[in-house]
C-alpha cells in the first residue's frame, strides 16, 4: 500500500471514536523521505484544535532542544512526527490521559515500515519508549543512556512540556550534555 493510501486510511480512522472525548482527528506529519522520526505520546487539546503537532510551548522547547526553526521542523521531508496515539485522548487527573493503544496496534508497524530514510529516532515519553525500545525503564534512566542509544540512531527525551521544569532543574546534565550532542546530530542530518 502506498504512503498516500495509508495516510488517507489513518485520516479517516474511527476505531476509537467511542473512547475519545472529542471527534477523532488524527494528527501526524510524515513523508517517505523523512530523515528524523519524532515518536511522541498523543496530541494535547491545543494540538487537537489547531491540527498542528507541537505548535505550543512544548513545541517551542522541543525545537530549541533540536536546534531547528519552525520551517525546518514542519518540513515533513526532514521530520516525521508520529505520536503513539493520533488523537487527543482526553484529560486525566494530572495531565492528559495515556494514548489509546489502537493506533499503535493498527497503524504503526505499516507506517514505520515506510520510513526507510530515517537516520535518527527521537523518542519522547514513556509510552513511546515502551513501544520503540520495549522498555519499562524510567525516562530518566533511558535519557541517561543517550550515548549508547545514539550509536543505534535513537535518543530518549523527557516530554518538553513546561510540566517537566522540575525534572529539568533536577537533571542539569540533560541540557548541558545531551542537548548539544542532539543538536549536532540533527544539524548533521538536515544539512
Amino acid at each position: 500500500m502506498s504512503m498516500d493510501k495509508l495516510l488517507n486510511q489513518i485520516m479517516q480512522c474511527q476505531l476509537c471514536q467511542d473512547k475519545l472525548p472529542l471527534p477523532p482527528k488524527p494528527i501526524l506529519q510524515i513523508s517517505e523521505h523523512s530523515k528524523i522520526l519524532i515518536a511522541g505520546q498523543a496530541p494535547g487539546i491545543a494540538t487537537h484544535h489547531k491540527g498542528i503537532p507541537f505548535d505550543d510551548k512544548s513545541g517551542d522547547r522541543l525545537r530549541h532542544w533540536l536546534g531547528v526553526n519552525k520551517n525546518q521542523f514542519y518540513d515533513k521531508n526532514l521530520f516525521a512526527i508520529v505520536p503513539m496515539g493520533f488523537c487527543y485522548p482526553g484529560k486525566g487527573k494530572s495531565g492528559d490521559l495515556a494514548p489509546l493503544t489502537q493506533c499503535a496496534d493498527t497503524w504503526h508497524r505499516s507506517l514505520l515500515a515506510k520510513l526507510t530514510q530515517v537516520e535518527l529516532t527521537i523518542i519522547i515519553g514513556k509510552y513511546a519508549s515502551k513501544f520503540h525500545l520495549q522498555s519499562d525503564d524510567s525516562i530518566t534512566d533511558l535519557t541517561q543512556r543517550w550515548q549508547t542509544l545514539l550509536t543505534k540512531n535513537m535518543i530518549v527525551l523527557p516530554h518538553p512540556s513546561p510540566r517537566n521544569n522540575i525534572w529539568l532543574k533536577r537533571n542539569p546534565w540533560f541540557e548541558n550534555e545531551v542537548i548539544p550532542q542532539l543538536q549536532m546530530r540533527v544539524q548533521g542530518i538536515i544539512k
